[in-house]
């Protein structure tokens, strides 16, 4: 069952992530489990195609999809999902239609999220997630520097 914006339910592991990617779509996301981060941090690889008129949104289903699909290698199966973009919330809780281009990143991130036993999607612009979005903006940007 996908629910989002709802309370999360007791069991679900609650996962606060932050991500970026580069031009060339390599990205890295982070996601801090537990509601103090006593579930550490788990850093997870993802690609996507950037297109600048979208603003960053394929990169946030490309990020979310690519933690849900280790979450869920992980053995875990409830899972609140938290992150600062609240337009792919509001997309997924009110199934707007979304630009062409995001049709396939939409469908892929609802089947992951399906995949789960339950799974619950929401936005905060609460510091870790910011600190977690920082974090992963030095890795990708300091990356080919390297």
């Amino acid at each position: 069952m996908v629910g989002v914006n709802r309370e999360k339910r007791k069991g679900a592991v609650r996962a606060a992530i932050g991500f970026a990617a580069g031009d060339a779509g390599e990205g890295t996301a982070y996601a801090l489990l537990g509601a103090s981060g006593n579930g550490g941090v788990v850093r997870v690889p993802f690609r996507c195609r950037p297109l600048p008129a979208l603003r960053g949104r394929d990169i946030s289903y490309s990020a979310l999809t690519a933690v849900a699909i280790e979450l869920r290698r992980r053995g875990i199966r409830s899972v609140a999902l938290v992150t600062e973009d609240e337009r792919l919330v509001r997309d997924l809780d009110e199934r707007l239609p979304v630009p062409a281009p995001l049709a396939m990143p939409y469908v892929a991130l609802r089947c992951e999220l399906n995949r789960f036993q339950e799974a619950h999607v929401t936005a905060s612009d609460e510091p870790a997630i910011r600190d977690l979005s920082a974090r992963s903006r030095a890795e990708v940007f300091l990356q080919p520097a390297a």
